[in-house]
């Protein structure tokens, strides 16, 4: 499966691509022409936890990468089922203090993701909060999934819109991705869930959902409640899209402008970094 997935999207890209060793989590720069290197972007591929990869992944990080101008950190975080959650969480959080480490702080670093890889970059901020560290500097996100419990309103009143996911599905691929000890409402696997005081404190995120989702709820509650904390979080909803339409790029446009749109975002996030001190 994981396979097919890789040969499924994969594509040649306009950019390098370097592996490198994050501590002990293996990525790859993706780095287009010019692309800063005073920042990052790391991008956490979706899959259910399951599948997915740099691989698969490598055109819409690169993609966005050349929207935002700024070179991209593709992680190749552990999956499921050798590796249980929270393992994968433990990846992203790995890799951000190998950056920190390496001279890259947080007010440099944007993350982005879909679907899983979004909720492992939510759990990555949360998770830093509640240990008191900083958050990067912002996060564009499509597809999220917020809520491993399923409570979303939208997966009963778009069952029939969406050809992907359905309740008993994503019950059943949370269920099977958690591993002893961790549990469906741990904030930092269901950042949905995460106090007030938490989401207050998170950084500009950018949201992006297909209308016929069922984890429509997913985005708008997570949103919403944010929001409500206090937190700049801006979803967008687009009509008659589905799961992570921004992997679709030659076939939709909306595809290319929802993530010309997250490169912006990003970089209007990242302005005030100095240039002059690249970061390799």
């Amino acid at each position: 499966m994981r396979a097919d997935w890789d040969e499924l999207f994969s594509s040649s890209v306009s950019a390098t691509i370097e592996p490198v060793q994050a501590g002990a989590v293996a990525c790859e720069w993706v780095r287009p022409p010019a692309a800063r290197r005073d920042a990052a972007i790391v991008y956490l591929h979706g899959g259910g936890f399951r599948v997915g990869s740099p691989t698969s992944h490598r055109e819409i990080i690169a993609r966005l990468a050349l929207e935002a101008g700024i070179q991209a950190l593709a992680v190749d975080y552990r999956l499921v089922p050798e590796h249980l959650l929270p393992a994968a969480l433990d990846d992203a959080m790995a890799v951000l203090e190998w950056l920190e480490k390496s001279g890259l702080p947080a007010d440099r670093i944007a993350l982005a993701g879909d679907s899983a890889g979004a909720a492992l970059a939510l759990g990555v901020m949360v998770a830093r909060l509640q240990q008191g560290k900083r958050s990067p500097a912002a996060a564009y996100l499509m597809s999220a999934w917020t809520d491993l419990t399923a409570s979303g309103e939208s997966y009963q009143s778009h069952a029939a819109l969406d050809p992907i996911h359905q309740r008993p599905m994503i019950l059943a691929m949370a269920r099977s991705a958690l591993g002893a000890g961790a549990s469906a409402e741990d904030p930092r696997l269901s950042p949905l869930l995460a106090s007030a005081e938490i989401m207050r404190a998170l950084p500009p995120i950018l949201m992006q959902v297909g209308e016929r989702e069922t984890l429509l709820s997913d985005t708008e509650e997570f949103a919403a409640r944010a929001s409500a904390a206090g937190a700049s979080v801006r979803s967008e909803i687009w009509p008659g899209m589905i799961h992570v339409f921004q992997q679709f790029p030659d076939e939709l446009p909306e595809a290319r402008e929802a993530v010309a749109a997250g490169g912006k975002f990003i970089a209007a996030h990242l302005v005030s970094v100095q240039a002059g001190s690249d970061f390799t």
